[in-house]
């Protein structure tokens, strides 16, 4: 098992990457959206790695983030999808925007993956919805606001106000993910919602 690699980035290929290691050069395939992130080759990096290994054949599969990696792995845990079908996956969407799309089941958004169709969208969402949590969203909390006494009616409120988005014409991701970033008191009204995450959808 190799949990990562860490050394210098020799080479940036189409859909991969050649870290070099002690003189050895290690090829690594990474979704479209971690190569861009990357620094200059000739400088140092850290890939958290997954090594696939199938009869003849062994391919490593990288990841900047470990968040990315765990995703990865729960993706192709998913019958039917293997390593390039989740690297697709990952290059349409990250991490968190394959959470959201798994909560609001929106299959669509998942299919725009290369190689992926919609069946086994739908397929990737039953089976991932209670492993992807959306408490996991690095770097803010993503559960449903707690309201005080009426945590159903917060809930109920959600549902309405992502319902009315995808009404408007919105993603049911997009929608779902706009909703759960407004913070809904004891006296706010689903126009009160509706408002905010319009709003929120506004800036981007």
């Amino acid at each position: 098992m190799i949990s990562y690699i860490r050394g210098e980035l020799a080479e940036i290929g189409e859909n991969h990457v050649v870290i070099d290691v002690g003189g050895v050069g290690y090829g690594i395939f990474m979704s479209g959206s971690d190569m861009s992130s990357l620094p200059k080759t000739g400088q140092e990096v850290k890939i958290h790695t997954y090594l696939h290994v199938k009869e003849d054949l062994m391919q490593l599969f990288g990841f900047l983030t470990k968040d990315g990696l765990e995703v990865f792995k729960l993706i192709i845990g998913v019958s039917g999808i293997g390593p390039k079908g989740g690297l697709s996956i990952l290059t349409q969407m990250t991490p968190n925007d394959l959470r959201f799309a798994v909560m609001a089941g929106d299959a669509k958004a998942i299919s725009k993956a290369q190689g992926i169709g919609k069946k086994t969208a739908e397929k990737l969402i039953l089976e991932l919805k209670d492993k992807l949590k959306l408490s996991d969203t690095i770097g803010q909390e993503t559960d449903a606001p707690s309201v005080p006494g009426n945590e159903e009616g917060a809930g109920r409120i959600q549902n309405e106000a992502v319902e009315a988005l995808t009404a408007l014409g919105y993603g049911s991701t997009e929608a779902f993910q706009a909703v759960r970033n407004v913070e809904i008191h004891e006296d706010s009204t689903v126009e009160d919602v509706l408002k905010q995450a319009l709003r929120q959808m506004a800036l981007f």
